[in-house]
């Protein structure tokens, strides 16, 4: 990626996308699923939640923010692509708020897919009146300035889970994962794979074998039977 400016008030452009196509089929995976497929692994703490009622699917394009302030978070939203993902890490600030009603309206006006934010947002109820998905670790009233330093799509953490550009990030009310754009294809392939085993799971409960003989078999191993 190219980028403008110094270190401390970066911008890099040219993110590195998956294929549309791709980035669609993880639309209505549920993110447990995702992160089980992942090892168990590369999800959001459950800190970070959702905040308007509505999942998010899309690449993400990630914001380092000072703490109490916007300046980088109204940028991403400027040069982020139709159906991206804005994450953004506030370095632990959790009282201003980074973004709002007022931002929630550009955002749609751009046809951004979403926010997670590891900080504070607020006015729940403007942007659920938008249709447009939040999920951060905070509410509150209080704003921020709009000064910087930041830094656009550069490695964040947000929500103790490592986001690089491009990768894709799903959220519902279970949480959010991240799945990281180099894997992208072999997620979705054992996440269809492990699917596939619930529903036959599922079909053999129904059927009348309720519980999993492997669970007595462990426990034979380990002596408690």
């Amino acid at each position: 990626m190219t980028h403008t400016g110094k270190l401390g008030f970066r911008m890099f452009t040219n993110l590195p996308r998956p294929e549309a196509a791709l980035v669609d089929r993880f639309k209505g995976l549920a993110s447990p699923n995702l992160a089980d497929a992942m090892g168990r692994f590369h999800f959001m703490d459950p800190g970070v939640q959702m905040r308007t009622g509505l999942p998010l699917c899309g690449i993400a394009v990630t914001v380092m923010a000072r703490p109490a302030d916007n300046l980088m978070v109204h940028k991403a939203m400027e040069i982020a692509a139709p159906g991206d993902v804005i994450v953004v890490n506030t370095s632990g600030n959790t009282t201003s708020a980074v973004f709002g009603e007022l931002m929630g309206n550009s955002a749609v006006a751009a046809r951004l897919g979403g926010l997670v934010v590891d900080g504070a947002i607020r006015d729940l109820e403007g942007l659920a009146a938008l249709g447009f998905p939040a999920f951060s670790r905070a509410v509150s009233a209080g704003g921020c300035d709009k000064d910087g330093p930041g830094e656009i799509n550069v490695p964040i953490a947000c929500g103790n889970a490592v986001v690089m550009p491009g990768d894709i990030v799903v959220g519902d009310r279970d949480g959010v994962v991240v799945v990281p754009r180099v894997e992208a294809e072999e997620v979705l392939t054992l996440v269809l794979a492990l699917m596939d085993r619930e529903t036959k799971r599922v079909a053999e409960i129904r059927a009348g074998k309720v519980f999993k003989g492997e669970i007595n078999d462990t426990l034979r191993a380990r002596g408690v039977l």
